[in-house]
């Protein structure tokens, strides 16, 4: 006779405990956290992609200019990148990747880097994970104590946030429209002697904007100039983060340069930051590479490998096929390029029209990645209240620059259109004449 298998938790069905009581003790909870998780600020655009969403399930129409991602129904990834990403699958790459990425990968990169933009790497300088967010915190566990300071301009995209998790103190430089949204190099001379890390992001997420390539090159003097001091007197130095994620998406006039690349004497101190995420509309395949000196490599490695932030080892074999074939990365880039620059131009046009008609709003030139710098300015208004209006009056979706560590009610706004159609933005100017007061 068989035996009778053993009895488990499918052969003996019982009712669920119903534990919504016992956990519903919020306060009691919460007062036994550490002091940063209870400290730590949640992401303010997550916060309104809530509340979106809650008007969109009561039927509410909204055109969502927040979302800094991509629509794959409008920006597919590369073809070729998807075919890859199903045969290495496939083809058994389904366990843990090296910690530092697939040596596939890393050497890609460096090819990469040398024929894009003139800069060779050492395989010892490079490092992949997750996206460029993991990259981006790592710099900051890797290369600051508690207490250091870190220099970056508002608005940026969550340095307040890395530099609290970090227990860096937050040396924030205001910067505005008439500076394009970047630091002139006198706004950072005075601070250059006690930050140890200097943050900069270009194109610029969230204004659109691009750095001036000869304000960048004296940046990148100063800090090599104030670490041949530091040098000198046995301190600690000053690390340069140079964020290049949308590097890929600029338009127009507006040009991509490296420090390393302006001012070559800057490479000990420079750190650069990329991904796969936004130059190939790839942000859920989650590659992202940084390049730096082999030490901090190394160090940084270490540290991104023990919370597990490296990227799917199938996208990374993917992804290191895609960069040895230019040809197919052109023509993504023609294609992509020319969508996104249509819908900002669009947007830019239409307020541009607005604006000559008397409301109260203006806008910047697009110049790179996928955002545009609007600014609506209602008096008496705060820019969380006029954000409000717009949504409920206008169903137009927008993200105040004080979810970018800006401080100053000033109107100003980010308008991301990676997730957005053509007719949808053609569509909400007539609600935005609506809802909008005119002059005279």
């Amino acid at each position: 006779m068989r035996p009778t298998p053993a009895s488990g938790p499918s052969q003996l069905p019982h009712p669920a405990l119903d534990l919504t009581g016992r956990l519903g003790q919020a306060e009691r909870t919460d007062a036994s956290l550490s002091d940063l998780a209870r400290g730590v600020v949640g992401s303010e655009i997550l916060k309104i992609a809530a509340e979106i969403r809650t008007m969109r399930a009561a039927g509410a129409s909204v055109c969502n200019l927040t979302v800094g991602d991509f629509d794959p129904s409008f920006f597919p990834i590369p073809s070729s990148l998807l075919e890859g990403v199903r045969k290495a699958l496939a083809d058994g790459h389904t366990n843990y990747p090296p910690s530092d990425g697939v040596l596939a990968l890393r050497e890609a990169v460096g090819r990469y880097y040398d024929r894009e933009l003139g800069l060779r790497y050492p395989l010892d300088s490079i490092l992949i994970a997750g996206g460029a967010r993991p990259l981006l915190y790592g710099a900051y566990k890797t290369l600051l104590d508690p207490g250091d300071v870190a220099l970056y301009p508002v608005p940026s995209w969550n340095n307040n946030h890395y530099a609290y998790l970090a227990g860096a103190k937050s040396v924030a430089i205001p910067v505005s429209a008439e500076s394009n949204f970047f630091p002139a190099p006198e706004q950072l001379r005075p601070h250059m002697e006690t930050a140890r890390l200097l943050l900069l992001n270009s194109p610029l997420n969230p204004t659109g904007t691009v750095i001036d390539p000869d304000a960048l090159a004296a940046i990148a003097r100063m800090v090599v100039a104030e670490n041949h001091r530091r040098e000198a007197a046995g301190r600690k130095g000053l690390w340069l983060v140079y964020d290049q994620v949308y590097w890929q998406l600029t338009f127009g006039g507006a040009r991509h340069a490296t420090p390393p690349g302006l001012v070559p004497e800057s490479a000990p101190y420079t750190l650069l930051l990329d991904a796969a995420s936004k130059s190939f509309a790839a942000t859920g395949l989650r590659v992202g590479w940084a390049v730096m000196p082999p030490g901090i490599r190394r160090r940084m490695g270490d540290i991104l490998g023990h919370v597990g932030a490296w990227a799917p080892k199938a996208e990374q074999v993917a992804v290191a096929a895609l960069l040895d074939s230019p040809a197919v990365i052109r023509a993504h880039h023609e294609r992509m390029v020319a969508d996104v620059r249509e819908r900002l131009d669009l947007l830019s046009e239409g307020f541009a029209a607005m604006h000559r008609d008397g409301y109260p709003v203006e806008s910047l030139s697009p110049q790179g990645a996928i955002y545009l710098s609007v600014r609506v300015h209602l008096p008496g208004k705060t820019n969380e209240e006029t954000r409000k209006h717009l949504l409920h009056a206008a169903g137009v979706a927008i993200v105040p620059f004080q979810a970018f560590g800006f401080q100053d009610d000033s109107g100003w706004f980010r308008l991301s259109v990676g997730a957005v159609s053509v007719d949808e933005i053609r569509a909400i100017f007539p609600r935005l004449r609506t809802a909008l007061p005119r002059a005279g």
